[in-house]
């Protein structure tokens, strides 16, 4: 009787293909789209996941002004820049955020999301929040990612 052998198969920069995703964030949570989206561009999707490779997809996230947060959020949660002067700490709300620039409140849920390290800087690389409909990235030809 002889043993079976299996080996696990590891993807690498070769045998990965990265394809390009648009999704809507309107009327859309925060929290619960940008986990997925995270997911996404680590390549948690794929079959072939494997932890130290880039195996993560592009995304484009269009109408990011109409995301929405839950409970008392808007008036609630604060979002902190540090310029890196003495006394520097600016704060702003998540309803002003909003207003001045709606891309940042998925951006930023997005990047605490990913891994900390080189491979994380690289997977948020290939995210693209913009406030309206219209994204400059038609000749990729984005298939629509419904969650």
């Amino acid at each position: 009787m002889s043993k079976l052998h299996f080996t696990t198969k590891h993807a690498n920069a070769a045998t990965v293909k990265h394809n390009w995703y648009v999704v809507d964030g309107t009327n859309q949570t925060v929290g619960r789209l940008c986990s997925r989206i995270a997911a996404v561009l680590r390549g948690k999707n794929k079959a072939y996941y494997t932890p130290h490779v880039d195996c993560g997809d592009f995304v484009i996230v269009i109408n990011a002004e109409k995301v929405v947060l839950t409970g008392n959020k808007m008036q609630d949660k604060v979002y902190d820049n540090f310029t890196g002067y003495p006394g520097g700490l600016k704060e702003e709300i998540a309803k002003d955020l909003q207003k001045r620039r709606p891309e940042v409140l998925v951006e930023r849920a997005v990047k605490g999301m990913l891994p900390k390290n080189r491979l994380g800087r690289k997977m948020y690389k290939k995210l693209f929040v913009y406030a309206g409909t219209a994204h400059p990235h038609g000749a990729q030809q984005p298939k629509e990612l419904k969650f």
